[in-house]
């Protein structure tokens, strides 16, 4: 038990929920980007009334989020320092990794001999080696896969190198085994930060992605606040792609899910346990399913299912528990282009012996969050500034 009296925390990451651009959003040609706000304004309103409860609308003015009298709990948003915008580099800063430089983006495709080398150790030809929005790829060269039995290679504006595959023409262990000899290939100045197997299933003009995605990250950089729990036997268990993520590391147990749903109903399972440490949770479907496919209705909606999940997480905690609430990006989906957005995240923080009403400021890293998970577990912080005095009481 930490000074604080507190047994276990659940982190859940509302994948690329933004709350605003940050002051560097130019040199990422994100400027206007709000995710949270803009989503807002397209569906005129949000309806958010349990994260409000917290304080979501006392960080920033959301249409449909009134500010809280009486909040709760504790709230604010905080800065990126590490340079870029993906779903690798704002979960290890979370974590407690600053970067010093951005993973490698490949914005023209990635070299020729790069990819004449992979052909060559896959035994097949590739099409594409292009950026391209991944639903808007498929369409374009589904036919010619489906024909030719070639992979897809595909980049966006993020730091990733994409498999995509119709799940009857390439097996999903094939896909999955030839995304891990890309995975191999691309360390040094090629070292993307993820690679992802992109399987879609449909014909021609009906082509769907389905859930059976899966990422393969770089092994972090040095040890997380993650790596440093387990190392000190506290559990830390990972919902949703949190594991592909730390490449596994500074993982007890991974329970992998398909849906935002199935994602809540996890975290909601792990909470049952009753088992000391962390629960870690990323709900994937805001950025997957409607951010980078320019949904903000569907972006809306999924925001209010969740709000109307989130006293069912609240009443499955105790008294030792602590909630902390956050993203990693943001994914406008209202704004030009099909990417992430440089973007300050919301932070939510509650516990039921949380001080009620706290204002937690602009925080000037994720690693924050790390920083204090750490004061929490009596462990000492690397980076960051513990937020755990701000809103609770040292036992006495």
């Amino acid at each position: 038990m930490s000074n604080y009296g507190i047994n276990r925390i659940t982190l859940i990451i509302l994948d690329s929920v933004g709350i605003g651009e940050l002051p560097d959003a130019h040199e990422y040609g994100d400027e206007g980007s709000n995710t949270l706000v803009n989503v807002a304004k397209a569906v005129g309103g949000l309806n958010l009334p349990n994260m409000a409860k917290i304080g979501l609308g006392n960080i920033l003015e959301i249409p449909g989020v009134a500010p809280e009298p009486s909040p709760i709990g504790g709230y604010g948003k905080m800065n990126e320092r590490s340079p870029g915008k993906d779903t690798t580099t704002g979960h290890w800063e979370l974590a407690g990794i600053i970067l010093d430089r951005p993973f490698p983006v490949f914005p023209n495709g990635f070299p020729t001999e790069l990819i004449e080398e992979y052909q060559r150790r896959i035994g097949r030809k590739v099409l594409g080696n292009k950026a391209a929005s991944g639903t808007a790829i498929i369409e374009e060269l589904g036919q010619q896969h489906m024909q030719t039995g070639s992979p897809i290679v595909y980049t966006s504006a993020d730091s990733v190198f994409q498999v995509a595959a119709h799940e009857n023409v390439i097996q999903l262990d094939e896909l999955y085994r030839i995304c891990e000899i890309a995975r191999e290939m691309l360390t040094g100045d090629y070292a993307v930060g993820r690679v992802i197997a992109r399987p879609f299933v449909g014909q021609p003009g009906k082509f769907k992605r389905t859930a059976n995605r899966h990422d393969y990250s770089l092994p972090p950089v040095k040890p997380t606040v993650l790596d440093r729990l387990v190392e000190k036997n506290i559990n830390v268990w990972a919902v949703g792609k949190i594991e592909d993520i730390f490449a596994g590391r500074g993982i007890t147990k991974s329970m992998r899910t398909k849906s935002n749903v199935e994602g809540i109903n996890t975290t909601i399972e792990c909470l049952r346990q009753n088992e000391r440490g962390i629960i870690f949770t990323n709900l994937v479907e805001y950025d997957q399913n409607y951010g980078h496919r320019k949904d903000p209705q569907g972006y809306a909606k999924a925001l209010e299912e969740f709000d109307q999940r989130l006293p069912e997480i609240m009443a499955t905690l105790k008294n030792d528990d602590l909630l902390i609430i956050t993203a990693d990006h943001g994914c406008d989906p209202t704004t030009a282009g099909t990417d992430h957005s440089r973007e300050y995240v919301p932070l939510l923080v509650y516990s039921p012996q949380a001080q009620k009403g706290i204002d937690l400021g602009v925080r000037t890293t994720f690693a924050d969050v790390a920083a204090t998970i750490a004061d929490l577990f009596n462990l000492n912080a690397e980076v960051g500034v513990s937020f755990a005095a701000e809103v609770l009481e040292r036992d006495k």
